[in-house]
């Protein structure tokens, strides 16, 4: 049984995340992923500080958007984040929606790896830290 690694915020866009057609630009939707995927791994222990301090440095090396609808100025929208694998490499599904219809907006993810901060190197099976801080058992 997968276990539930999940997380979910709101935020509002801001007047200066517009571009000049007045909907929210579409590079600030990484800025709000990156917002959820921050508020998902402290709600594990895990976030960039402790990702440092454990040793491994975790870049993104894949992230993929699909644009669905067209968010606005003050539309408060609810970011759920969601780990949907952590044995090779740590992958995070978003769903970014309007909080008062529920409309998806925004679908997206990220793959980050796991690289030892002291050799730099790439590893292909994530650290046990990863699976001790969410609480797995690798497979």
């Amino acid at each position: 049984m997968k276990p539930e690694l999940s997380h979910e915020i709101e935020l509002t866009p801001a007047f200066h995340d517009l571009d000049p057609m007045d909907i929210v630009w579409h590079g600030h939707y990484v800025k709000y992923l990156e917002i959820a995927r921050c508020a998902l791994l402290a709600q594990y222990g895990y976030d960039y500080p402790q990702m440092r301090e454990s040793g491994y440095a975790w870049p993104i090396v894949d992230m993929r958007l699909k644009y669905v609808g067209s968010a606005t100025f003050g539309q408060p929208l609810r970011i759920r984040a969601e780990i949907s694998e952590w044995e090779n490499r740590l992958r995070i599904e978003y769903r970014i929606s309007d909080v008062a219809s529920g409309r998806v907006l925004t679908k997206a993810h990220t793959i980050q790896v796991a690289v030892d901060l002291a050799t730099r190197e790439m590893q292909y099976v994530c650290p046990a830290v990863l699976w001790q801080r969410l609480g797995v058992v690798p497979a």
